[in-house]
Formats: structure tokens, C-alpha cells, sequence
């Protein structure tokens, strides 16, 4: 398939993806499943923007970039599995499992971030989305859990702060779980503002409160509508992101939040996502420099996640 630049769009785009992230596998009856990848791609083709979108193939994350958010053991642990006579698949955690080709998926989802951190950063795109799997912000410095083995937006992050000189980073964070991964890495980081919302209570069940000023939460009960999270958005995460003045923004990008996914029980529809990625936009033309990178997270009803993320992509291309 021919991936061409971004012809007369005044926003660039990078899209970055691998196929490798789509050979992981935890089971038929997994929810994080492979067809989660080709939903996404064929809704943005059927939109006619595939083609409009820069195209990369993510490299690996090498051990380096990993070994800032993750314990080096760990590291091992995940790129170093080998099934075993008989065996295909082994459990991290009750609901993660490691099959032969996850090791591949994980540094690819990973590395995708880093490079899509690079391109914006170098100015060489305006924002980038990753639509990469597995997801990353539930696995926690030292474990895998929730479908993630590495934290795929916290290497990013880490990744722009590490070799841009930035010292203000915000992720942002709407998927229906509370990217608790994401918190574990950075709660002692005062240069990360991770802001979430997401159901309450609920999987993982986090604590609400944090010493950190910049852990910044806005739970939503179940059943809450889009009022309700363009309301939090708009009380909470907007005032706090404006004080902290990000100098690179990242999204984690869950699409489960949506009325249609039974993984959740907020009522979310695709006009929701288009309002809250104009928001960050925004936030991102008065601080960063425009720069956003988007990763995707959760999402698991398979027809509203490819209508979700690709209406989430259209808005960061700058097209109404």
C-alpha cells in the first residue's frame, strides 16, 4: 500500500504501526486482540486518510530507552522469553499473557513512541499517532499487568526528556482504566504532569490521592455521558495543564470509555474524542509548539474503536 506525505493539509502527521504488533496473540477469546490494529487502519482508509498520513514502520526500543521507566530485570524477563516444549502461552499477570512473538510486539509498540517522539520533537511532523499494540499504561515498572508489558507512553515521555532537554512533559490520559503504570513511573517526577480520567471505582482500582501536585485525576462514575467528561475535562486536567505550561504533550489514547464497549461503563461517542483531542490541541499551539504524540491505548468493541480512533486522528490532521 502507497503511503504518501500530507499533500495540502497544514498539519502533518506521522502514522506509526508494525506488523509484528499485530502477531501477539494472548487467545480467540481475548478482548486485546490483533484485529484491534486492522480495524483502525482499514476505518482510516475507508476515510480516505491513510494516504494522507506519513508513514513509518516502528523501529525496536532499545534496552536504553526501556531502562528509563523499567527495571533492567524486567527488561530481561520480557525479551528473553522462549516458550517452552508444549507451552503457548504463560501468564505475567491473570489477564496478560506472553506468547512467541510478544517480545517483538512489545519493543516495536515501544519503540513506535520513541520514534514518533523523535519526529516531533525535530519539528519534522506536527504530531504523530501510534497505532500500536500492546498497550503500555498499566504496566508498572517492574510487571507486566492489564494487557501491558511495556509502558509504550512512558518511554516516550522519558524519551523527551532524555535527549531533547525538555523538562516539562504531560501525558494525558482518557482511556476507561486509570493508566496506573503511568503514575508508578512518574509519581516522583515533577517534570511529568500525567493527567487522567477515567471510571472510578474501578480496574485497577488506584488510589485516588498522590503527594504529587502533578498527578492530576478526574475520576467519572459509571454511567457518566460526555457532558460529564467534557466537564471534568474542562474543570480539572484544562486549568492545571495551562499552570503547568507542557512543553511536548502525549496521549494515551483508550477508546474504551465508549457507550458501545462493554469493557467500561462510561458512554462515550466519537464527537467526545474529537472534543477533547481539540482541547489538548489547543493546550499544545499555546505551550509545546504544537507537538502531541498519541498512543493508542484500550479499546475493545472493535467497530466504535476503528470510529473512535480515527475520527481522534482526522482532528490531530487538522480536518473537520
Amino acid at each position: 500500500m502507497a503511503h504518501n506525505d500530507q499533500g495540502d493539509f497544514a498539519v502533518t502527521t506521522a502514522y506509526i504501526t508494525h506488523p509484528a504488533c499485530a502477531l501477539h496473540d494472548m487467545g480467540d477469546f481475548h478482548p486485546e486482540c490483533p484485529e484491534r490494529l486492522s480495524h483502525i487502519e482499514d476505518r482510516l482508509m475507508a476515510a480516505g486518510l491513510l494516504d494522507f498520513l506519513q508513514y513509518h514502520e516502528a523501529p525496536r526500543a532499545k534496552r536504553t530507552q526501556l531502562g528509563r521507566v523499567h527495571d533492567g530485570n524486567y527488561i530481561k524477563t520480557v525479551m528473553n522469553f522462549k516458550p517452552k516444549d508444549g507451552e503457548e502461552h504463560r501468564y505475567l499477570d491473570p489477564d496478560t499473557l506472553m506468547m512467541e512473538h510478544t517480545p517483538e510486539a512489545a519493543l516495536r509498540a515501544a519503540g513506535a513512541v520513541v520514534l514518533a517522539t523523535e519526529l516531533v520533537a525535530d519539528k519534522k511532523v506536527n504530531n504523530a499517532f501510534c497505532n500500536v499494540r500492546p498497550p503500555g499504561h498499566h504496566a508498572l515498572k517492574e510487571q507486566a499487568m492489564g494487557f501491558c508489558f511495556f509502558n509504550n507512553v512512558a518511554v516516550g515521555a522519558a524519551h523527551a526528556l532524555g535527549e531533547f532537554g525538555l523538562n516539562r512533559v504531560a501525558v494525558c490520559d482518557f482511556d476507561v482504566h486509570h493508566g496506573n503504570g503511568t503514575e508508578d513511573i512518574f509519581t516522583q517526577d515533577y517534570r511529568v504532569m500525567l493527567c487522567s480520567s477515567f471510571q472510578h471505582p474501578f480496574y485497577p482500582h488506584t488510589p485516588l490521592e498522590s503527594d504529587n501536585p502533578h498527578i492530576i485525576n478526574a475520576p467519572l462514575d459509571a454511567g457518566a455521558d460526555g457532558a460529564a467528561f467534557r466537564q471534568a475535562i474542562t474543570d480539572i486536567w484544562l486549568p492545571a495543564l495551562r499552570r503547568f505550561a507542557p512543553q511536548m504533550i502525549f496521549i494515551s489514547a483508550g477508546f474504551d470509555a465508549h457507550i458501545e464497549d462493554d469493557m467500561g461503563h462510561v458512554q462515550l461517542r466519537e464527537a467526545d474524542y474529537v472534543w477533547v483531542t481539540e482541547q489538548l490541541l489547543k493546550v499544545a499551539d499555546e505551550f509545546s509548539q504544537g507537538r502531541v504524540v498519541s498512543v493508542l491505548e484500550g479499546g475493545y468493541a472493535l467497530s466504535a474503536l476503528g470510529r473512535s480512533a480515527t475520527e481522534h486522528v482526522r482532528t490531530l490532521m487538522g480536518i473537520h
